[in-house]
């Protein structure tokens, strides 16, 4: 998030009311003041949309699904949800929280992540064990206008999610609005591998 958080810029806080004896503050960090924009930092929250989405039936290309499965243990992984739908189609989906916006591309990872390699690799397993797979980015902030794994900053991802593609994975992306309370879905953008 070094692109975001920078000196003056304006956050927005959120009061933990119960705060557990671990924690250093009295607060979390859940948006960021960018332009004319909040942008989420809250990772959280892309899963609870999509959440509300597949509950719903308004994911484009999941509305046949009608039973939702959250956390869903894949192998060695927890995978965010298995779908099952009435004609007994099976769907690994993962979620993942982009928030680094370059020159109107969303990039995932910000950091390196072995994690989101092995959430790749069981949805690869997944595939090959017949399962639809399926991993969608939310880009939680509304100036992306593609997106793109971010091979400057992690590689080894950028390998594993264009193999996985090549394998069947379905890879989706979509931008979303934060007012400060709620993150709202924007529209799908095009993903360049």
């Amino acid at each position: 998030m070094e692109d975001l958080l920078v000196p003056g810029r304006s956050v927005l806080l959120r009061k933990v009311l119960e705060p557990k004896p671990f924690r250093k503050t009295a607060y979390d960090l859940i948006g960021v003041r960018l332009k004319d924009q909040i942008v989420s930092v809250d990772s959280r929250l892309a899963n609870r949309l999509v959440w509300e989405m597949l509950n719903a039936q308004t994911l484009e290309g999941f509305s046949k699904f009608s039973e939702i499965e959250p956390e869903h243990i894949f192998g060695n992984s927890r995978l965010d949800f298995l779908l099952r739908s009435k004609d007994g189609e099976l769907c690994l989906l993962e979620v993942k929280s982009c928030t680094l916006v370059k020159n109107g591309k969303g990039l995932f990872p910000d950091a390196p992540t072995d994690r989101g390699r092995r959430h790749l690799k069981a949805l690869m397993d997944a595939r090959k064990g017949g399962y639809r797979a399926s991993i969608v980015f939310i880009i939680q902030r509304v100036d992306a206008e593609s997106f793109s794994p971010n091979d400057e900053v992690d590689p080894k991802f950028g390998r594993s999610l264009r193999r996985a593609v090549s394998m069947g994975v379905e890879v989706y992306a979509y931008t979303a609005s934060f007012d400060g309370f709620r993150l709202s879905i924007g529209r799908k953008v095009p993903v360049e591998l």
